[in-house]
């Protein structure tokens, strides 16, 4: 095991992305975004995804190198047409302006369509909590998850991610897929032989199962709370797809490019300016009462605290990298 920092590991993975095809722009957005997910223990999101991300390249199913296209949807309203590349690219590039709108009006609404998101969902949201901002995101992915009664997945896992500023510049953030586990952590545990929790997920058959390999065997996962979360899984199917005009989870066909593993749907994402209501500082110690009040009632940890703690440890320590993932990167490095 060698502890790697931050910045070596980003130039690591900047030249894989390079290397197969990306343009330095969409390489450095890639390898920071996933080298974060790693540092802050999100490991399902996190080196596992290179190999992904690589094969998806490979297979010629995602553009590396496109440029997004911004274009005017109203005074509070973005849309972005990713033209069949990566997502954080595209939300990258259309930032500065939803911020802007934000700002003026109060609120804005950015709709993302023809993009790959294949990450962990709260780096698009942290960054504008970081600048006072609430910001709510949504995607839709592949059909890996079955509503209740379904007899296939319909749905993606469908992410949800939130943030919001806190007092004395803190932040509150979570991300949250709609069904049970992640599919990440699916093929986490099938590689590492791990059983999956009760009620996580049924077989080809539709029969309940923890075995991770009969899930990703023409299986399915299952949302949390049952018809709770598949409703949730609904609304993002609706907002990520039928808004931004991307692909439902339950169209995305990659068939023609085999070993493509990114799904190419929709995003949503809300940004909201609480000093339009009222003072930011009115705001965040507003939050900030509440998140009193339940340390107070004895939730001692905040979404997003576990992140934060493990991002502080591997800053100072350095970021975990086993032998066998080192060389399984390098391995990925394009000739």
């Amino acid at each position: 095991m060698t502890h790697m920092d931050f910045d070596a590991l980003v130039a690591l993975l900047r030249r894989i992305f390079q290397s197969n095809g990306t343009s330095a722009t969409v390489a450095d957005i890639l390898a920071r975004n996933c080298a974060s997910a790693e540092r802050d223990g999100a490991m399902s999101h996190g080196l596992f995804r290179m190999a992904g991300y690589v094969a998806t390249l490979r297979s010629g199913w995602v553009d590396g190198r496109v440029q997004p296209r911004m274009e005017e949807g109203g005074a509070s309203f973005l849309r972005v047409d990713a033209a069949n590349g990566f997502a954080q690219p595209a939300l990258a590039a259309a930032a500065p302006l939803a911020i802007e709108k934000a700002r003026a009006t109060g609120a804005c609404v950015i709709a993302i369509r023809h993009s790959h998101h294949f990450a962990a969902l709260w780096p698009d949201v942290e960054p504008f909590a970081q600048q006072g901002l609430v910001a709510i995101a949504m995607v839709n992915s592949m059909a890996y998850v079955a509503p209740p009664g379904a007899r296939h997945p319909v749905y993606g896992t469908n992410p949800l991610a939130f943030a919001a500023p806190r007092a004395d510049g803190r932040i509150i953030v979570f991300d949250q897929a709609v069904s049970v586990l992640a599919h990440g952590d699916v093929q986490i545990a099938a590689r590492d032989g791990h059983l999956l929790p009760p009620d996580a997920g049924v077989d080809a058959s539709g029969q309940a199962t923890r075995d991770p390999r009969a899930v990703l065997d023409g299986g399915a996962l299952l949302p949390f709370g049952g018809h709770k979360g598949a409703a949730i899984a609904l609304m993002i199917e609706i907002m990520a797809a039928a808004l931004t005009g991307g692909l439902f989870s339950h169209e995305v066909d990659w068939s023609a490019h085999p070993g493509a593993q990114t799904p190419s749907t929709g995003q949503c994402l809300i940004l909201i300016d609480p000093t339009r209501g009222g003072s930011a500082a009115g705001f965040a110690n507003r939050v900030e009462q509440l998140v009193t009040a339940l340390h107070d009632a004895g939730q001692e940890r905040m979404p997003g605290d576990r992140r934060l703690a493990a991002r502080a440890r591997a800053l100072r320590d350095g970021i975990p990298v086993s032998a066998d993932m080192l060389r399984q990167l390098e391995g990925l490095i394009a000739p």
